[in-house]
C-alpha cells in the first residue's frame, strides 16, 4: 500500500514539474493563493477538488441554496482542468457503443443529448458570469489513412442517422479547404463543438462560485474522510462537517489521503498527454493552416489534437504516454509530429511545452456514481472533460437535491478495473497501446 501511495505522489510531482512551461499559466494573472482550511467548519456539501467538475457542482449547489466548501490539494484548476487541450467536444471518448450496449438505444440517446447540453452549459456559464475565455466554435475530425477515412465516415453517418447530429464530410482535395495539410484524406466538420482557454474558463468558474458564497480553500488536502450520516473531513489545519460530499478530483484525489476515494481509483488510469505552444504565427498563417479556426483531432487510438490560440500560436497536443513517465526528447518529438502535419511550421520556435496526467476509464465512458449514500464521485472523462465535467457537476448537484434520474443514467454504466492490480496494470496498458500504435501506422 505504501508503494502505491508513493508511486502516486511521484506521479503528481512529475505532473507539477512538467507544468512549469504551461502556456495557459503564462497567459493569465492568478490571484494570491487562497488560504487553507483552518479550524472547524460546518456546511451542507463538501466538494473535494477545485477543477471544472468540482467548481460546477459547487455553483449548482449554491444556486440551490446549499452551503458549500471546496477543498483543493493544490491550486484551483492546477490539474487537468488548467492544462488540457481546451477542446469542448460533443459526445463521449468511447463513442455511443457502451451506452447502446448497456443502457439501450433510448437511454443512449438521452446520454447523447446530455453531451450537447454540456456544451450549452459551458456557454450559459460564460454568458451568465461574464467569463472571458477565448471561446471559438467549430470542430474538425480528420483521418490520415484510407481505413481510418472509412471508419470516420461510418461513425458520423451513424451519428446523423441515429442521433440527428449534422456534419459536413470532405474527401480528397476538398479537405485542404478545411485544413491545409497534406496528411489527411478525409475530414468531418461540425459546429456544436469548439475550443476555449481552459484556465481562463476555470478561474472564471472560481469567481462565479465565490460570488455565490462558496468557500474555496487551496493547499487543503483531505487527510481523512469519516463516513456516516454526517461526514467529517480533516485537513492539516481544519475539520469540515457536511451532510454530503462530491469527490471531483479524478486521479488527483491521490493527492489527498488514501481513504478518500477507496476502490474507485482502480477503474481509472492516469495517462500522460503533452502540448507544445509555438511562438505567435500571425493571423494570416493561422488562417492559412486552419481556415475556419476550428479545433482538430484525428481518429487514431493514439491521437493528435491541435488548434490555434487567440494570439495565433499553434497549440499542438499528442505524444500520449501510458507508462507514467515523461517521454524522452519530448519537445523534439512533438515538434516533428507537428511539422509532419504542417510542413509550413518547420523551424518555427517553440516557446511552451507542458502536459500532465488525465484519467481514462477502460471503455472511455465517464464514470459517475456513489461511494456511499451521501458521497458522490465524478471521474473517467477520458479526454472529453472540458464540457462533460460541467455537466457532471450539475448532475451531482441535482442528485443531492433529490433529482437523481439523470445522474443515475450514467451511474448504471458498468466499469471494469484495469487489469493487473497496482503493480501490473501500467505495464499491461503499455503493451496494449503499443499494439494500437502499430495499427495506427497501417
Amino acid at each position: 500500500m505504501w508503494g502505491e501511495a508513493s508511486r502516486r505522489a511521484a506521479l503528481l510531482g512529475r505532473d507539477a514539474e512538467l507544468n512549469r512551461r504551461n502556456y495557459y499559466e503564462a497567459s493569465v494573472q492568478r490571484d494570491a493563493p487562497l488560504p487553507p482550511a483552518q479550524g472547524a467548519l460546518r456546511v451542507d456539501v463538501l466538494v473535494v477538488g477545485a477543477g471544472f467538475s468540482g467548481l460546477s457542482a459547487a455553483i449548482e449547489l449554491a444556486l440551490r441554496g446549499y452551503r458549500v466548501a471546496v477543498l483543493e490539494a493544490g491550486r484551483v484548476c492546477g490539474g487537468a482542468s488548467g492544462r488540457n487541450g481546451g477542446q469542448a467536444i460533443a459526445g463521449f471518448a468511447g463513442g455511443q457503443q457502451p451506452f447502446e450496449t448497456q443502457l439501450g438505444r433510448a437511454d443512449a440517446r438521452l446520454a447523447w443529448d446530455m453531451s450537447l447540453q454540456a456544451l450549452d452549459l459551458v456557454d450559459a456559464r460564460i454568458a451568465e458570469f461574464g467569463i472571458d475565455c477565448d471561446r471559438r466554435f467549430g470542430y474538425l475530425y480528420v483521418a490520415d489513412a484510407p481505413r481510418k477515412a472509412r471508419a470516420l465516415e461510418a461513425e458520423f453517418a451513424q451519428l446523423e442517422r441515429d442521433y440527428g447530429f449534422a456534419t459536413t464530410l470532405a474527401r480528397g482535395p476538398a479537405v485542404r479547404a478545411l485544413i491545409n495539410s497534406p496528411r489527411y484524406g478525409a475530414a468531418v466538420y461540425e459546429r456544436r463543438s469548439g475550443h476555449l482557454h481552459p484556465l481562463k474558463y476555470g478561474l472564471g468558474l472560481l469567481r462565479a462560485a465565490q460570488s455565490l458564497g462558496v468557500q474555496v480553500f487551496e493547499h487543503a488536502a483531505v487527510r481523512s474522510l469519516s463516513r456516516g450520516a454526517e461526514l467529517v473531513a480533516r485537513t492539516d489545519g481544519g475539520q469540515i462537517n457536511a451532510k454530503f460530499a462530491v469527490l471531483a478530483g479524478n486521479y488527483s484525489l491521490e493527492a489527498h489521503g488514501p481513504d478518500v476515494a477507496p476502490r474507485i481509483n482502480r477503474r481509472i488510469m492516469p495517462v500522460g498527454t503533452y502540448i507544445l505552444g509555438t511562438a505567435p504565427l500571425g493571423e494570416a498563417l493561422s488562417q492559412q493552416l486552419i481556415p475556419n479556426g476550428a479545433a482538430v483531432c484525428d481518429n487514431n487510438v493514439v491521437l493528435d489534437y491541435f488548434r490555434c490560440s487567440a494570439d495565433h500560436r499553434m497549440l499542438f497536443g499528442g505524444r500520449v504516454s501510458y507508462s507514467q513517465t515523461t517521454p524522452p526528447n519530448l519537445q523534439r518529438v512533438m515538434q516533428r509530429r507537428m511539422e509532419r502535419i504542417f510542413p509550413q511550421l518547420r523551424g518555427v520556435a517553440v516557446e511552451f511545452l507542458w502536459g500532465g496526467f488525465v484519467d481514462i476509464s477502460m471503455n472511455r465512458a465517464p464514470d459517475f456514481g456513489r461511494v456511499d449514500h451521501n458521497i458522490y464521485y465524478l471521474q473517467g472523462f477520458s479526454g472529453h472533460g472540458v464540457a462533460l465535467s460541467g455537466l457532471a457537476g450539475k448532475l451531482a448537484a441535482q442528485a443531492i437535491a433529490g433529482q437523481a434520474e439523470r445522474f443515475d443514467l450514467f451511474a448504471r454504466l458498468q466499469h471494469r478495473n484495469f487489469p493487473g492490480g497496482s503493480l501490473l496494470r501500467t505495464p499491461a496498458l503499455v503493451l496494449g497501446m503499443a499494439y494500437h500504435r502499430l495499427r495506427d501506422m497501417l
